[in-house]
C-alpha cells in the first residue's frame, strides 16, 4: 500500500487506484506539476493569438505537442479537446476540466456562474471507452458570487465521486462577483483555499495574493494553513519573463508552502520549443527541487 494519505470517501476496493492516481499525477513527490490549457473557453482567443503570443499557439494541438513532449504531472483541459486530440497524444495524464465559462460577460453586469458540463457517468464511459489515461478531474468555484450555491454543490458531488473512483480532484478556487472587492486579497484567497479543504478536495488551485508591503509569498502562507491537507497550487496569471516566473514558483513553493503550480499562458504562449524548455524548468523546481539559477539554465 502507497504512503499517500488516503481521505476517508474512497472506498476500500478503490484505495490502491486512487494511490496510483495520486503518485501518478504528483510524479511520487507530493506536489503537482499541471499544465493548464483550460483557457480557450475562459479567454475566448485572446490568450492563443495576438502580439507577443507565439504563432504555433494558434493550433489547439499545440497544448497536446506540448503536453507530450515536455515533463509535466498532468494536462487540464476540456473533454471535447481530448476526444479531438486524444487518440494522437495517448500517453498524456489527462484532468478533465469540467465546467468553464467565458469572461463575455463582465461580472459588474453579472456574478460569475459556471455549471457542469458533463454528469460524472458521461466522464466514466468516456475514460474507459477512449482507454486514455485520466487520473483526475477538476471544477471552478466562484466563492462570493450569488451563485456560489449551486457551483459549490457541484463541486462536492465531483470531489466525492472522483474518490469513489479512485480519482484525484482539483478545484479552481476564485473570489469573485460584485461583492468582491479584491480578488487577489490575501484574506479572501486563504478563503477561497479553506473551502477547497471542507469540500475535501485534493488540491486547490488558486490566485497568488498581491500583498501591499510587497510581501506575496509571506502572505499567502495564510492560504496554505487555511487548506490543511488539501494541498494548495497557483495559477500562473498572465505572461511574464521567464526568471521571474520561475523565481515566483520558487518562491510559492520554499516560502509559503504551495505544493505546487497550474501554468497555462507561461508556457502555452510560446512556440513548441521554448514552450517545452519553460515547462521542463517548472517540473524540475516543482518535483525535483532545483534551485532557480539551475532551472534558468535548462531555457
Amino acid at each position: 500500500m502507497s504512503a499517500v494519505l488516503i481521505p476517508l470517501d474512497v472506498p476500500q476496493e478503490m484505495q490502491d487506484e486512487y494511490a496510483k492516481n495520486y503518485e501518478k499525477i504528483t510524479c511520487g513527490s507530493d506536489r503537482l506539476m499541471l499544465f493548464a490549457g483550460d483557457q480557450k473557453v475562459e479567454h475566448f482567443n485572446d490568450d492563443f493569438h495576438g502580439p507577443g503570443i507565439s504563432e504555433d499557439d494558434a493550433d489547439p494541438e499545440h497544448l497536446f505537442k506540448i503536453a507530450s513532449q515536455a515533463r509535466i504531472g498532468c494536462f487540464a483541459t476540456q473533454m471535447g479537446l481530448i476526444a479531438r486530440y486524444g487518440m494522437d497524444y495517448p500517453q498524456i495524464p489527462y484532468l478533465i476540466k469540467v465546467n468553464s465559462k467565458t469572461n463575455g460577460v463582465p461580472t459588474s453586469q453579472q456574478d460569475p456562474v459556471s455549471r457542469a458540463w458533463y454528469l460524472f457517468d458521461q466522464i466514466m464511459d468516456f475514460k474507459q471507452n477512449s482507454g486514455l489515461n485520466i487520473p483526475g478531474v477538476g471544477y471552478t468555484v466562484y466563492a462570493g458570487s450569488e451563485f456560489e450555491s449551486e457551483m459549490l454543490r457541484e463541486a462536492a458531488q465531483l470531489v466525492h465521486l472522483a474518490h469513489k473512483n479512485g480519482m484525484v480532484s482539483v478545484l479552481w478556487m476564485y473570489p469573485r462577483g460584485k461583492s468582491i472587492e479584491n480578488e487577489k486579497d490575501a484574506h479572501l484567497v486563504a478563503g477561497a483555499a479553506g473551502i477547497a479543504a471542507c469540500i475535501g478536495s485534493d488540491f486547490a488551485k488558486v490566485n497568488y495574493p498581491k500583498a501591499d508591503d510587497g510581501k506575496h509569498a509571506e502572505a499567502f502562507k495564510e492560504a496554505i494553513k487555511a487548506a490543511g491537507r488539501t494541498k494548495v497550487v497557483c495559477a500562473g496569471g498572465s505572461s511574464m519573463g521567464d526568471e521571474e516566473f520561475l523565481q515566483q514558483l520558487h518562491d510559492q513553493i520554499h516560502i509559503s508552502g504551495a505544493m505546487g503550480n497550474a501554468t497555462g499562458r507561461n508556457i502555452h504562449q510560446k512556440s513548441l520549443q521554448e514552450a517545452v524548455k519553460i515547462t521542463n524548468a517548472i517540473y524540475a523546481i516543482t518535483v525535483e527541487n532545483t534551485s532557480v539559477e539551475d532551472a534558468v539554465q535548462m531555457l
